[in-house]
């Protein structure tokens, strides 16, 4: 039953994007059939193989040991901090411990961009999914560079390239940027949420916008025009410069994550006072539960937990990802039996991305900043293109849930 709910879901999400497709005749089902079998063998190698869980183990035990680097660091700079309750047990403090490791993070990603590492590594796995799928070159390198870089950061990458994109091949690009995750906050992410769907949501996702923006935005492309021309990411001249860069770049993402967090927390809260006062004891997060219930449902969470976990999903699209994990988590730690362990599951997947209302406002100043005619064009397919990153991140959280 939950397996052909699930096939349900993913024949409704391409449904949808299908009636939203600019160019039906367009699509590329190929590529399609090829990305979501490639979602679907992931997915199966990740959960139901003994290799596959050794890798995410050790993938998580590298990732721990950043961490634990990272924590180094900032207690270097903080010693006399105490991290201790009031019941002399740790206390987690989330500037501390899950933000200020964006620094260490970012760092990371600088140098090992101004190794040419990631670079070379982007450059061949986009030309080997390009010539997998039978996608355009450009798309596919952004979808990859996507996975490591942060949206403004993907989308500078192929600036050079941007006189090509026409507003098909422009949506696309933008929506690998909304509904991807920066390398830099995975350590963040990881510090919340279980591991493994951490990690296997960030391949799901970008299949996922490339599905997704397959379906809604089709695109051919001449030979002529399918060339890549990258951009370097890296404009350090030295490998300390790229540490120096790479500290200050995850210093500003670490307070911009930290201002967005006061910002729509307290909006947030101010927004359920203004509804409880109308309405006694009902919140937004709750009226959120019931309008996403039926698709939670069909994404296989159980129907015990369908308000909590659709709650949870509307409150990710309306603030960020960050509001709704530190939800979840906060569940995790005080109620352990009140959600089941496939619904953290297929609700960590979903919201491990950046596709929320304030990614359209990043994707279009971003584009703006490059060519202003381009950016008007995002600006006005701004919800579409939150429509289907979000519709991306259901694709993804129902594979990951038919194997939970």
């Amino acid at each position: 039953m939950n397996i052909l709910l699930g096939l349900l879901a993913i024949v409704v999400v391409l449904g949808i994007g299908f009636l939203m497709s600019n160019n039906r005749s367009n699509i590329n089902y190929k590529g399609i059939g090829i990305m979501l079998v490639l979602q679907l063998f992931t997915t199966w190698f990740v959960f139901n193989t003994k290799i596959g869980k050794i890798i995410i183990t050790g993938i998580s035990a590298a990732f721990d040991q950043l961490i634990q680097s990272g924590r180094a660091g900032v207690s270097f700079i903080l010693p006399n901090v105490a991290n201790v309750g009031e019941d002399g047990n740790p206390m987690n403090v989330f500037f501390l411990d899950v933000l200020m490791i964006i620094i260490f993070f970012a760092v990371l990603l600088s140098v090992l961009t101004y190794l040419k590492i990631l670079p070379t590594i982007i450059k061949y796995l986009g030309a080997v999914i390009s010539k997998v799928t039978g996608l355009p070159k450009v798309e596919s390198f952004n979808a990859v560079n996507s996975m490591f870089f942060g949206q403004s950061e993907a989308l500078l990458a192929i600036k050079s390239q941007f006189h090509h994109l026409e507003n098909n091949r422009l949506y696309i690009v933008s929506a690998s940027a909304m509904g991807s995750v920066s390398a830099s906050i995975v350590g963040a992410y990881l510090e919340m949420l279980p591991e493994q769907f951490v990690l296997v949501a960030i391949p799901l996702n970008m299949f996922s916008a490339l599905i997704l923006g397959s379906i809604i935005a089709p695109v051919k492309v001449s030979k002529e025009e399918d060339h890549v021309d990258i951009k370097e990411v890296s404009n350090a001249n030295s490998f300390f410069e790229a540490m120096g860069n790479g500290a200050l770049d995850g210093g500003k993402i670490a307070l911009i994550v930290a201002a967005m967090l006061v910002a729509f927390t307290a909006s947030l809260d101010f927004a359920n006072f203004l509804i409880s006062s109308v309405f006694s004891g009902v919140t937004l997060e709750q009226i959120l539960g019931y309008v996403l219930a039926p698709l939670a449902f069909l994404m296989g969470i159980p129907s015990g937990d369908l308000i909590q976990a659709g709650s949870l999903m509307g409150t990710k699209i309306i603030t960020n990802e960050f509001v709704a994990m530190l939800q979840l988590t906060d569940i995790m730690a005080n109620q352990p039996n009140e959600l089941s362990d496939k619904t953290i599951g297929i609700v960590s997947v979903f919201l491990t991305s950046f596709a929320n209302f304030a990614s359209i406002g990043i994707i279009a100043g971003t584009v703006q900043g490059i060519d202003s005619k381009k950016g008007a064009a995002v600006s006005k397919f701004g919800l579409k293109l939150l429509i289907g990153a979000t519709l991306g991140s259901v694709l993804s959280a129902t594979i990951a849930g038919l194997f939970l």
